[in-house]
């Protein structure tokens, strides 16, 4: 589908004047994040630490922290309750060392994603408490567990939820509930992830001890942070950043071991790595079976088992990208034959439950539409959905809540369990709520363009500068610049499928490679002469590094070229 690209309104003079210490091209790249004067760029270009940060601002950490110190003091048995994705076995991970440091009892505890489905499980709970456990502390899950809470403290139970998901109408009836999302909630941050909330009782706990912040935990919070995919703004981008230098030490041997096999050069690791090459594996363990192998590498202490972890982390990725490419093709057969609608459903029994979400994340980048991919069981169906920015998908399912039996997520992300008996009713009132949202606007994807440039401007300068916009990510992202009117010196596909496309491209002054992923189907449409998107970046090829544009879109030249801002 085309995109539209949009270009930044014209720099006021004032901003352009108190910009004045950085190139031109640099000073648009910065005008485009909001910055207009030296001292933000001065605070945004070192990730400064927010200026109020303090974790007791959150409503109910102090509860939390002194539940949490009466059972490190009486070495009472406490069970860390996390997710299977990457954010929720990082959150797990982060809590074992630091609580585990202090000389509590602890041990983990993480569902499985194909027998248990997401969230709180009832079962597990009572076996738990049948094991002699009095204390459960949740982390990324929990908010919408509120009947499976309310009978376990009436069993008594005591559960502490931190959790970072949109809660529903009601808060669960635990000992405190940490979501800085919550009504009533002071903290300044609400997009922290549930590795970032873990982190912050951690925070909140070490200065109740009068012990240092336990920031050797931040790798941790890096991985996690990024693998969710929340905004990387605010205290997010510091943790992040703080979080890389910690991981670019590799003093964590799993995640050592996991760079390695990802391929990843020591120093080397960035939000880019994480996002691409650690985090897919991390989440690969949940998503073709259980996630504990996931959560062993990153506590684990001896090199050979670590290494052992993380290739089997590898061969599971592999294995996850095959299924997930089947169920991509066998979606894509089903829409060409029903057509594209204002939301796009598809369920099959044969689905594997673990990569339905990665499946609705193509389809709705490919359509451009909300889409849900569902397996089909016998009574229930139980899939993922995504979305675009036009449809907020977890308020939309909380329209539905009455025919639904578990939901939860964020804007462009969801997790449903519905009964089959519902589920075209459910579809049908989706469908709806989409049509009302999208009546009378224009849907189709859009591009950011950050400024017009020639291509003998991309120089090491520019690199070294998008090297101090780090990290990069959702929210934040990387730079995208437009060139204009630029010739093809040289085109072929590339990768196994010839998916890629490996362009050489000229302005006449200056020329550069270029690659453009899961482009390749446009090397036969286009013209000798193209505008063309791309994020520059560095390109190490065989202990030689150059410079190289990723490209993100390109079009035949248009006539007119948009004024350079």
């Amino acid at each position: 589908m085309e995109k539209r690209w949009l270009y930044p309104p014209a720099m006021p003079a004032r901003i352009e004047r108190s910009l004045a210490e950085f190139t031109p091209l640099q000073r648009m790249i910065l005008h485009r994040r909001g910055i207009e004067t030296g001292l933000q760029a001065s605070e945004y270009l070192q990730a400064a630490r927010p200026l109020t940060s303090d974790p007791f601002l959150m409503r109910g950490m102090g509860s939390a922290v002194d539940r949490l110190e009466r059972a490190i003091d009486s070495r009472e048995k406490v069970v860390v309750y996390g997710d299977y994705d990457t954010d929720g076995v990082t959150a797990s991970a982060v809590m074992l060392d630091f609580l585990e440091n202090l000389g509590a009892s602890v041990e983990s505890y993480i569902p499985n994603r194909f027998d248990e489905g997401y969230g709180l499980n009832a079962g597990a709970l009572a076996r738990i408490q049948k094991s002699g456990v009095g204390l459960v502390l949740t982390v990324d899950l929990g908010i919408r567990s509120v009947e499976v809470i309310d009978s376990a403290a009436r069993e008594g139970l005591d559960v502490i939820v931190t959790d970072h998901h949109r809660p529903g109408s009601e808060l669960p009836p635990a000992l405190a509930v940490i979501n800085p999302k919550q009504p009533g909630d002071t903290y300044p941050f609400k997009d922290l992830s549930g590795v970032g909330l873990a982190y912050k009782l951690c925070q909140a706990i070490a200065a109740r001890l009068s012990k240092p912040e336990p920031t050797s935990l931040l790798d941790l919070v890096a991985v996690g942070t990024v693998g969710d995919v929340v905004p990387l703004t605010g205290e997010n981008r510091h943790l992040v950043a703080k979080g890389l230098e910690v991981l670019n030490r590799q003093e964590r041997i799993g995640l050592r071991a996991l760079a390695r096999v990802a391929r990843y050069a020591p120093g080397r690791l960035d939000a880019t790595a994480i996002g691409f090459g650690l985090s897919p594996r991390l989440n690969a363990a949940g998503r073709m079976g259980s996630a504990e192998a996931a959560l062993r590498l990153l506590v684990e202490r001896d090199p050979n088992s670590a290494a052992r972890l993380a290739e089997e982390l590898d061969q599971a990725n592999d294995e996850r990208r095959r299924v997930t490419q089947d169920v991509v093709q066998r979606a894509r057969s089903s829409i060409q034959e029903r057509g594209v609608g204002e939301i796009i459903v598809v369920a099959d029994p044969t689905f594997n439950e673990g990569v339905v979400g990665l499946a609705a994340a193509r389809l709705a980048e490919t359509y451009y539409r909300p889409a849900l991919v569902a397996r089909r069981g016998e009574a229930t169906t139980r899939g993922s959905a995504r979305s675009i920015p036009e449809f907020h998908i977890t308020q939309a399912l909380d329209q539905c809540a009455e025919l639904i039996d578990r939901h939860g997520g964020h804007a462009a992300a969801a997790g449903f369990t519905v009964a089959n008996d519902r589920w075209d009713e459910l579809v049908g009132r989706l469908d709806h709520l989409a049509r009302e949202a999208f009546a009378g606007r224009e849907i189709t994807p859009s591009l950011e363009i950050d400024a017009n440039a020639r291509l003998s401007e991309i120089d090491e300068p520019l690199l070294s500068f998008g090297a101090r916009l780090e990290p990069c990510g959702h929210g934040n992202p990387a730079p995208v610049l437009a060139a204009h009117g630029v010739h093809i010196l040289q085109r072929r596909v590339v990768g196994s499928d010839g998916g890629h496309l490996k362009l050489t491209l000229s302005d006449g002054v200056s020329f550069h490679d270029a690659i453009g992923f899961r482009l390749g189907g446009k090397h036969d449409q286009l013209p000798e002469i193209v505008d063309v998107a791309f994020k520059p970046e560095w390109n190490d090829y065989i202990g030689v590094r150059s410079i190289q544009l990723n490209v993100v879109d390109i079009r035949p030249a248009s006539p007119s070229v948009p004024d350079r801002n």
